[in-house]
């Protein structure tokens, strides 16, 4: 793996994360990750979704949104649509 592949890092993170990679590309893909604060901030904030993932699968249903939170899902969805129309 070239040191600099970021690509390739990403495409191997979920098997790293899930113990499933073997350990020549998990030596290659630390090295990277000394290196490399992008891949660092993304290894962490994809450890902590699957930790929230992991978490909330035994939790049960989920309650519905909130008023607030319905509102800001129609935000975002009328932002998205209304930049779709103008690109």
């Amino acid at each position: 793996m070239n040191q600099h592949d970021c690509d390739e890092v990403f495409s191997l993170l979920s098997e790293y994360l899930d113990n499933e990679l073997p350990p020549s590309n998990c030596a290659e893909l630390e090295a990277h990750l000394q290196d490399c604060p992008p891949c660092i901030d993304f290894v962490r904030s994809l450890r902590q979704s699957v930790h929230l993932c992991r978490k909330l699968s035994g939790a049960g249903a989920l309650p519905p949104p909130t008023p607030a939170q319905l509102e800001t899902l129609r935000d975002a969805y009328r932002e998205m649509i209304g930049r779709k129309g103008s690109g």
